[in-house]
């Protein structure tokens, strides 16, 4: 029977070592802030903004959420963002995605300054992160490595087979298993014969978006598998892995929900207290 790690878990954790991070350091300076920008009334969207408010407020920090009409021009937005991006009280700015079909997101994205990128999203940040320059990098990849730390996985000279390639989650977590020195294989919706590479796999991260995707016949024995989706199915939340099918065989894995999300939110956090440091010149 696999050991079932918790991300809710470990991001109480992290949020309290931040929280008493945070505490030393208002002592002496200013409170570190968030701008969360949300464009439209999408439900997701709103529920996710609501909770990085929450988690905001839990360690201390102050957050914002500029709230825009969804047919919200692309001059105002870039406008809100320039304003954010010159506002000396402002650590991170974080664009809520999707944004409406009228708004180009790159554009957006590209207007925000990448000291204060906390999402990791930017061009300029995307470079630094593939350059292995300083810089923030994504979040969920982040959760996920903070997963397999708290769960003592060793990762140098593993195979490691990732299943997806988006540049959210499945292009950075390649690039930072190879520099732990892990041998990295790509797969994808059009993998030929996929079962045949996944159970090769000594770590399984799965983030594909199809609902139970990974069977048992998809996994060998003892491995470690990090489910990223997230899919609702007859009104309740699933993963990309058939969890009651996989977890018998493996010795890690991660559920849905409670898995992987609660870090994504845990490392914006962690990225905004970072860019906080780097703002006011604190040393760690």
């Amino acid at each position: 029977m696999a050991r079932i790690i918790y991300g809710s878990e470990l991001s109480v954790k992290l949020k309290s070592d931040m929280a008493h991070q945070v505490e030393q350091y208002t002592r002496i300076h200013r409170q570190p802030k968030l701008a969360v920008v949300l464009v439209g009334d999408d439900p997701a969207s709103m529920s996710y903004v609501k909770g990085k408010e929450k988690a905001c407020d839990a360690i201390g920090m102050a957050s914002k959420t500029y709230h825009l009409d969804g047919s919200t021009t692309l001059d105002t937005l870039l406008t809100l963002i320039d304003g954010l991006n010159h506002d000396h009280t402002v650590d991170g700015i974080l664009v809520q995605l999707p944004l409406p079909d009228h708004l180009d997101e790159q554009q957006v994205l590209s207007k925000i300054d990448p000291s204060k990128d906390v999402d990791g999203l930017t061009p300029i940040s995307m470079g630094r992160f593939f350059a292995n320059q300083p810089g923030f990098k994504p979040c969920t990849p982040l959760g996920i490595m903070a997963l397999l730390k708290e769960a003592n996985v060793t990762i140098e000279g593993k195979h490691a087979v990732v299943v997806g390639r988006s540049q959210l989650v499945g292009n950075p977590i390649a690039q930072l298993l190879l520099r732990a020195n892990a041998t990295v294989t790509m797969c994808h919706s059009r993998t030929v014969d996929l079962e045949e590479v996944t159970k090769t796999a000594d770590i399984l991260i799965v983030a594909i978006g199809k609902p139970r995707y990974i069977g048992a016949n998809h996994v060998k024995d003892g491995a470690v598998v990090i489910d990223v989706g997230v899919n609702r199915v007859d009104g309740k939340l699933c993963g990309d892995v058939d969890f009651d099918m996989v977890e018998p065989k493996v010795s890690v894995i991660t559920p849905v929900p409670k898995g992987v999300g609660p870090m994504t939110i845990t490392m914006l956090l962690s990225n905004t207290l970072q860019a906080y440091r780097l703002h006011e010149g604190i040393d760690v």
